[in-house]
């Protein structure tokens, strides 16, 4: 055998903002610079959320650079009492360093925020070829400059007196090698400035855009009415069935359940025709939406159907779904919590599971009482949200005559959801008759149906199609979907297909890798329509149970799940910085997933609101490549081809032995 040396000489340790330059897209976005640009924006947000910023203000210079100045606090400029370095160093060139990870009361710099890893501006600084940094605290203006991304530090030092003034100044040269566009999408940057005028009442935020001939352009953002306001200028012309439903309320001190402060502020509103929506938690927009977003839905869905079954306004035989009454409805929603948990660095998507209560439980009863304090828009809410349910019904009715005239019989072991609309409908192939019997208690019986697999699914990669259904497993998952076998690049029926999304759901084991990647095999080879039209998915079962202990009166216990070594290492982390001991901590190792209870496998895997799947989708451009690398793994000829590839590619496999 020939090949690289592997010995000691062979490990590399990243030290510094190494990592980052490393692996840029782990931290942030890679099609512009606009999320690095971002994180410093969020700092100066902060302030202004914690009431110590009226003003935010952020430059386009002609140079590429970016500028963005705040009034709060300012940078803290002194040594730290552990490190003996000044914190505005280690905020721009340390990871996991900042002022937001303590949250016990007292402790914190912020008590919400959107900064949650303390990888935020420090990653700014790893992909800029300089930063620039002001402050002015204590009565002197500081100033301190980086470059090389972040390798070369100048000297902190002062530069003049400021008086009682106090604030932060940051300027940034992106470096146009970590992007795939070096230029800073101004619309985009617009949207988001605009949102924190929205959500910070009584903060001016400004953007000026230097020009190469001509005087500095200027736009500003103010919102007397807040999130109505800023609702009714998304709406433009389109008019809603009934007046909007604004509130906000927070929990107390004396809240069981959740710590002073955290809540949420909403405007929604129903509309005949699409309106978008907007999110945000601790002033971060949340584009992919959340579990706020879920708990917002839910808490309406509730209030609407009380009403509705008081004012006895169902007609007979129609069913109330959520999407009912929640499809023509469009929100902004400004949600705030002492320890989010997004999805990446990104902060895209908010994962927090009790997001989903905090929500649902501060919006309910307040909607509940607008609705029957303003009878008449109640009604109206409610008439377009019966409309909605009997289309759906009457479009499920279609679905059925076609279903009901084939001739195939659905398997015996397949526990079926009630529901006929395809965009709700789920499929889960369960590892195991263990795993789907906790599954099928954990299902939600309206939309999720439930297919437990004996045994490994045959590998159907050279398998002939003729002769694919004389396997049994796949005979009963080929007559579940109502989708016949088919080749890549012809024409696929998809006409009798009974499900919306596909969830293969297998222990977080090398068994139950194998069983995926064979389940894998069968749809890309057999079924490649379902992965083209984004049908198929991967569910992601934790590995890991944490249960942490309570913290005080404010905060309850909690138990958090870890996907994999990574996060609990992460997790541990976390909570030892929020003051937990680690003997404090339980952590429990699940051997599979009929090791969950049913309540478990709900919030992990299987509750829309708190799971994590992943969509299985091929590479734009990489369908022959990932053909031979199906060939190549899956092939009954390529015994030798692999083991050259094993030998080659083995080190780098991460496997769980």
């Amino acid at each position: 055998m020939t090949g690289k040396q592997y010995d000691e000489s062979s490990f590399r340790v990243l030290k510094g903002l190494e990592p980052v330059r490393e692996r840029p897209g782990m931290y942030t976005r890679t099609d512009s610079p606009a999320h690095i640009i971002q994180e410093v924006i969020d700092n100066a947000a902060d302030e202004a959320l914690g009431g110590f910023a009226k003003k935010i203000q952020v430059c386009l210079h002609i140079d590429g650079s970016v500028s963005v100045s705040d009034d709060g606090r300012g940078i803290p400029v002194g040594l730290h009492p552990q490190e003996g370095v000044p914190v505005v160093v280690l905020a721009f060139t340390r990871l996991h360093a900042g002022g937001k990870f303590d949250k016990r009361e007292g402790n914190s710099a912020y008590a919400f925020s959107g900064g949650l890893h303390g990888v935020g501006v420090s990653v700014t600084n790893a992909l800029s070829t300089r930063v620039e940094v002001e402050v002015k605290r204590d009565g002197k203006i500081h100033r301190i400059d980086f470059s090389e991304g972040g390798e070369h530090i100048g000297p902190l030092r002062i530069e003049g007196d400021c008086g009682r003034q106090t604030g932060t100044r940051v300027r940034m040269w992106p470096d146009p090698k970590y992007f795939e566009s070096p230029r800073t999408p101004i619309a985009e940057l617009e949207r988001l400035l605009r949102s924190k005028a929205v959500l910070l009442p009584g903060v001016a935020v400004r953007l000026d855009i230097e020009q190469a001939n001509g005087p500095l352009l200027t736009k500003a953002w103010s919102y007397p009415d807040g999130l109505s306001g800023y609702l009714k200028e998304i709406a433009g012309d389109i008019e809603p069935v009934a007046p909007l439903f604004t509130g906000e309320r927070y929990a107390g001190s004396e809240d069981p359940s959740f710590a002073r402060g955290e809540g949420a502020a909403w405007a929604i509103g129903w509309f005949e025709n699409s309106v978008p929506s907007e999110s945000y938690v601790n002033l971060i927009p949340t584009v992919a939406g959340g579990t706020h977003e879920s708990g917002l839905r839910a808490g309406v869905f509730e209030a609407m159907k009380t009403f509705i079954e008081h004012h006895a306004l169902l007609p007979r035989g129609v069913k109330l779904q959520q999407e009912d009454v929640c499809g023509r409805m469009s929100f902004v929603l400004s949600a705030r919590l002492l320890d989010p948990q997004f999805q990446g660095q990104v902060k895209e998507k908010l994962n927090s599971r009790e997001a989903v209560k905090l929500v649902s439980g501060q919006l309910r009863d307040p909607f509940e009482i607008w609705l029957n304090n303003h009878v008449e828009a109640g009604r109206a809410i409610a008439e377009l949200s019966i409309r909605q349910a009997m289309a759906r019904q009457k479009s499920a009715q279609k679905v059925e005559k076609k279903k009901t005239s084939g001739v195939a019989v659905l398997p015996g072991k397949l526990s079926d959801c009630e529901s006929e609309d395809l965009a709700d409908n789920e499929l889960f192939l369960v590892e195991g008759d263990s795993a789907g019997g906790s599954a099928k208690m954990a299902r939600n019986k309206e939309t999720q149906a439930i297919l437990p697999l004996r045994g490994k699914v045959q590998n159907a990669w050279e398998v002939d199609p003729d002769r694919l259904l004389a396997n049994n497993e796949i005979h009963d998952i080929a007559v579940a979907l109502g989708v016949d076998a088919h080749v890549a690049g012809g024409k696929a029926d998809l006409s009798g297909l009974r499900y919306g999304k596909v969830i293969i759901m297998s222990d977080a084991d090398v068994d139950g890798a194998h069983i995926q990647t064979l389940l894998l095999t069968l749809f890309f080879k057999h079924f490649p329509a379902l992965i083209e039209h984004g049908h198929i998915h991967v569910a992601q079962p934790p590995l890991y149970r944490i249960d942490v202990p309570a913290q005080g009166k404010k905060r309850p216990a909690r138990r958090l799940y870890a996907l994999d070594d990574g996060e609990l290492a992460a997790m541990r982390d976390r909570l030892e910085k929020e003051g937990f001991k680690p003997d404090a901590i339980e952590i429990g190792r699940f051997k599979g997933l009929g090791e969950m209870n049913p309540d478990q496998l709900r919030e992990t895997t299987m509750d829309p609101a708190t799971r994590r799947v992943l969509a299985v989708k091929v590479r734009s451009g990489a369908l022959e490549e990932t053909l031979k690398m199906f060939s190549l793994l899956m092939g009954k000829g390529e015994a030798s081809g692999r083991r050259a590839w094993m030998e080659e590619k083995g080190d780098s496999v991460e496997a769980d032995v």
